[in-house]
């Protein structure tokens, strides 16, 4: 029964990440209340080895239809990949408590910046080209690549915000050039739990299925509804990690 949960769970993360990121939000409590004999750390890992396949699905389903700077995004996705390890590895030296009360905060600075600015994303006007556009890029999947690795709740979300306030993205091409962003940072995080013998493979496969089932049908809106349709469901995930990360830090 509970893998039945689970896996329902599983595709509906995958349908939610692929529009806009945020699929942990369903995966991971769902993971907890299924199973609460199994470790964190397990079930941590359980999640990544099922999400990154239906992110890495969305991503090729972005890229048939929608134009991305390839020569800038590769880059950034390596930084991202090298800096989640780095994350990773710091969270074994620093607890990340004090990010618990902050980060509340800065989703809701986010969500009220994109309700303000209406017009925000709304069209594509890319700010740079060529090496600046490259550089503004690392300087994303670095920094974003670290917090996944480190922290990681709201990921995909604050991808698709950068991409749209400092790059000057629509939201639907923030939401592709993400996935390549959260494939590497997510592949990073993989290594290090299979490394550990923390993942359970004969249990991550059959959700991985469900969840890139998921993908396939959120990425598929996505293309169909476009950029106003991807901000409005960027705004209700936003919403609810701010009410999930606010109970966890400070009424938990």
């Amino acid at each position: 029964m509970e893998m039945i949960w689970v896996a329902l769970a599983s595709t509906l993360a995958g349908f939610i990440d692929a529009i806009v990121g945020g699929g942990g939000l369903i995966m991971v409590p769902s993971l907890f209340a299924a199973f609460p004999d199994k470790t964190p750390a397990a079930l941590f890992g359980l999640n990544k080895s099922v999400s990154i396949w239906g992110t890495g699905m969305a991503g090729w389903q972005y890229q048939r239809r929608v134009s991305l700077p390839w020569r800038a995004w590769w880059p950034a996705a390596m930084a991202g990949f090298v800096f989640a390890l780095a994350g990773a590895w710091a969270v074994t030296q620093t607890p990340p408590d004090f990010l618990r009360r902050w980060l509340p905060v800065v989703l809701l600075a986010v969500l009220v910046y994109t309700l303000v600015k209406k017009d925000l994303g709304q069209h594509h006007q890319p700010r740079w080209t060529g090496r600046r556009e490259t550089g503004a890029a690392l300087l994303i999947g670095a920094s974003i690549g670290f917090y996944d690795g480190f922290f990681g709740p709201g990921t995909g979300s604050f991808l698709v915000f950068l991409f749209v306030r400092v790059l000057g993205y629509d939201f639907l091409r923030a939401s592709a050039s993400a996935k390549l962003i959260n494939v590497a940072t997510n592949l990073a995080a993989l290594i290090l739990f299979t490394s550990q013998g923390l993942v359970s493979w004969p249990m991550a496969l059959p959700l991985a299925l469900c969840n890139v089932l998921g993908s396939l049908l959120g990425s598929r809106l996505a293309l169909r509804h476009g950029t106003a349709f991807v901000r409005w469901v960027f705004i209700a995930v936003v919403s609810a990690l701010i009410l999930k990360t606010g109970s966890d830090a400070y009424w938990a």
